[in-house]
């Protein structure tokens, strides 16, 4: 099995979260990975990981080797840093997504758009069905009308046709002022 990780730190139930790598029954059929540009904030830093059975590691050498170099000297102390010293501030940008999370769900369904609440991340992804626009139409004229830029669903496959994915990875102030483009948007579909 492998499980990507990747935004593990970003949960919003801190106390909830369990990698499936921890449990004795999968460890040794685990290939775990992940990296530090989400919950560390290493975006651009272009440095991840692989935990896996010594057997799996191996095999992955085999491969890895002979397509990558290695992580560059400074990304490599930065990641030490983060584990380091990290923590601190992975709750305080947990806290501060959790905070835009709201924020964004709320209004989102203010404005009549049906939209679950993440539990992870800093991605929603809601219904906009009920313009009866496709996804691309949407975020075209958001973009166009509003100066918004939202994602198409469909830009994730068939099933996310109907969607749009809005980060929430900004400022609360720049979400907020979207939040009112937005809401103007449909107000005049």
């Amino acid at each position: 099995m492998i499980t990507d990780e990747i935004y593990a730190e970003l949960t919003y139930k801190e106390d909830t979260f369990c990698s499936i790598a921890s449990l004795k029954v999968m460890r040794e059929r685990t290939i775990l990975v992940s990296g530090f540009s989400k919950g560390f904030a290493m975006t651009g830093w272009r440095l991840g990981f692989i935990c896996a059975p010594e057997y799996l590691i191996q095999q992955i050498l085999k491969i890895s080797q002979f397509t990558t170099i290695s992580a560059p000297t400074l990304s490599q102390y930065g990641a030490l840093e983060a584990l380091k010293n990290g923590q601190k501030y992975i709750v305080e940008m947990r806290n501060s997504y959790r905070k835009r999370r709201n924020f964004i769900v709320k209004h989102l369904r203010e404005m009549g758009l049906d939209c679950h609440l993440p539990e992870g991340a800093f991605y929603v992804f809601p219904s906009i069905r009920k313009t009866g626009l496709t996804s691309e139409e949407f975020a075209e004229k958001l973009l166009i009308q509003h100066k918004v830029a939202v994602v198409p669903g469909n830009a994730f496959g068939e099933c996310g046709e109907g969607h749009i994915r809005c980060s929430y990875a900004t400022s609360l102030e720049k979400i907020q002022e979207a939040m009112k483009r937005m809401k103007r948007f449909v107000d005049n579909l």
